[in-house]
């Protein structure tokens, strides 16, 4: 922020004559003024005490006279034991939000940062449909890969596809058993929701047989290892492995009616990729990479055939990289398409995994395993590790079908929004399609703010009816208020676009134009920390402060006119914020609501 470097100049310039000390600008601390103090800035001045040679109070004091006297910055201001609490002249905000508006995307960087980063996101597995657990995923990485772009970042969206290996060949072996060849024409089910049936037939034949080998004397163990549709699945993979022409026909078929619906569900999202990566392609790069390691030492072979990496210097297990039989695993295929994203991308600098929690340990592995082989960009691989979501009833199985279905879900809280607009009754005018698009606005807006407003390390319950709620922390408030906005703004007429910088002001108009302010620094943050949620806290409080301005100050009745244009612009600019940053978390916002 411009101002504390102009207040950090004039505290150098302080010093000199106040104590005559000289201080570097690295040694002032400064920062928001805590809610429950008078102030907007706060100088911290215990670490200047020993320059100063007095006490806390009497430094904080002498200092505070100076910058109220000569700084032409400070109104006035208090003294907290050691805290020097500034309140900023109205002028200077004033001059500050003139800054602000003249600035085209203000908060976003307005030259090229010169880096490219990677982000991976969604990275399905084509046996069964996208759920709740995914949507956290694709709004998150999505939204991240977003974000980088507003800090002048170039950005490659991709996923990685998980369309080989057993849990593949389960849904492919239970549609030629039980399937009678349905398709998804013949079914009326959206491809991978047909595919995704299969699975959840699989697993229920499974059980049935190893309740029966168990019932004739099998232990568990053996049980599970011996029941027969199991056996036919790793045979499956073996002969897709070998490129069978029947099961690599039947393979291509079946993903082809999955990348069907999931395209159809990305579309509803409102989420797209620029680059897309097939495990099916990358296992064997893998597979190439773990055979040249093995041939140089870096890992090792056990008697039945198995290679392994030694890790015991990073104090982790070992890891199986290739099988006795000589299938892979899925760090081999994490490893080829690690290799191959950075052949692809010379220039990048930094990858970006977006995946859940349970496999933190996984990427751990996977980034030391690429530092044994020799690849410097290993330390720029980052894991967006991220909590599970869950419903009030517990975790979800897909394998068991008691997953929340993403298609079922958006349509959910599309028609919750319906419901919920239809009842309050302010859509006259608009036509069927713009209602339409109305509700797909809020219902998704309100979801993936729901999904996005909460820190990523954290596990989160979600509640559909909570997310399109028009009170609160949600998407649908936020929307509410921008649309709030724009009615001010159709009743405006034309406006001057610079505000008078003698206008008599409230501390709510301050608080607003100081949160403006900060809107380029949550960008950067956000942008740091790969954290939506840091942007969709920060519009939060803004549109909090602009409800409050709106229901306790007069606007287009104001009076003085050079008031009112103030007044407008500034609600203009809250507008622009909104607008912005919700786009940064994929959400729209509606001119109407």
């Amino acid at each position: 922020m411009k101002l504390y470097s102009k207040l950090s100049e004039s505290i150098l310039v302080g010093f000199e004559d106040l104590f005559g000390a000289t201080i570097t600008e690295d040694q002032i601390q400064l920062q928001k003024t805590k809610k429950e103090f008078e102030g907007h800035v706060t100088l911290v001045v215990f670490p200047l005490l020993k320059l100063t040679k007095k006490g806390p109070e009497q430094s904080a004091e002498t200092i505070g006279t100076y910058l109220k006297e000569k700084s032409g910055l400070v109104s006035d201001f208090n003294v907290v034991k050691g805290f020097l609490n500034l309140e900023i002249a109205p002028s200077v905000w004033l001059n500050i939000f003139n800054g602000i508006i003249s600035t085209p995307n203000y908060g976003f960087a307005q030259s090229p940062s010169g880096k490219t980063y990677m982000v991976e996101y969604s990275s399905p597995n084509t046996n069964k449909p996208l759920h709740l657990g995914h949507l956290r995923n694709i709004f998150l990485g999505y939204s991240v890969a977003e974000i980088l772009k507003a800090n002048g970042h170039k950005v490659v969206k991709t996923q990685i596809i998980n369309d080989r290996g057993i849990h593949i060949c389960k849904s492919m072996l239970a549609w030629q058993k039980f399937g009678n060849g349905e398709t998804p024409s013949s079914s009326g089910l959206k491809g991978d929701h047909l595919i995704g049936k299969y699975y959840v037939k699989f697993d229920q034949e499974y059980k049935t047989q190893i309740k029966e080998l168990v019932a004739a004397g099998k232990s568990q163990e053996d049980a599970e290892q011996d029941a027969p549709i199991m056996m036919e699945a790793r045979e499956m993979l073996r002969q897709w492995e070998a490129k069978d022409p029947e099961i690599y026909s039947l393979w291509e078929t079946m993903n082809s009616w999955v990348y069907e619906g999931f395209n159809a569900t990305y579309e509803t999202m409102g989420v797209d990729f620029d680059s897309l990566y097939y495990e099916s392609d990358t296992y064997i790069l893998g597979k190439d990479v773990v055979e040249e390691g093995l041939s140089k030492g870096v890992f090792y072979q056990k008697e039945d055939g198995s290679v392994w990496c030694d890790l015991s210097e990073e104090k982790m297990d070992d890891k199986l990289l290739l099988r006795g039989d000589g299938t892979s695993v899925y760090m081999t295929q994490d490893i080829g398409t690690a290799i191959e994203r950075f052949k692809d991308h010379p220039d990048l600098s930094g990858m970006i995994y977006t995946v859940g929690n349970e496999q933190n340990h996984h990427f751990k592995v996977l980034f030391a395993i690429l530092r044994k082989l020799g690849y410097s960009w290993a330390d720029e691989c980052y894991h967006l590790s991220y909590g599970m979501v869950e419903l009030p009833e517990g975790k979800m199985k897909s394998r068991e079908g008691t997953v929340v279905d993403a298609d079922d879900l958006m349509a959910t809280v599309i028609n919750d929004a319906r419901e919920m607009t239809e009842e309050r009754g302010h859509i006259d005018g608009l036509t069927e399609e713009q209602k339409e698009d109305l509700y797909a606005t809020i219902g998704l807006g309100g979801l993936k703010y729901y999904l996005l407003k909460v820190d990523p390390k954290s596990k989160m319950l979600f509640d559909p009816k909570e997310s399109i709620d028009l009170n609160g922390n949600t998407g649908p408030f936020i929307q509410y208020t921008f649309a709030r906005i724009q009615s001010v703004l159709r009743n405006s007429g034309d406006l001057k676009n610079t505000v008078d910088l003698n206008l008599p002001l409230s501390n709510v108009e301050i608080e607003l134009m100081q949160h403006l302010a900060d809107f380029e620094e949550i960008i950067a943050k956000a942008g740091m920390e790969y954290s939506p949620a840091l942007l969709a806290n920060y519009i939060y409080e803004l549109v909090k402060l602009y409800n409050s301005f709106y229901q306790s100050i007069s606007i287009l009745k104001e009076e003085n006119e050079n008031l009112r244009t103030f007044r407008i612009l500034l609600s203009k600019q809250v507008g622009e914020a909104i607008r912005s940053s919700m786009k940064l978390i994929g959400v729209n916002v509606p001119e109407r609501m």
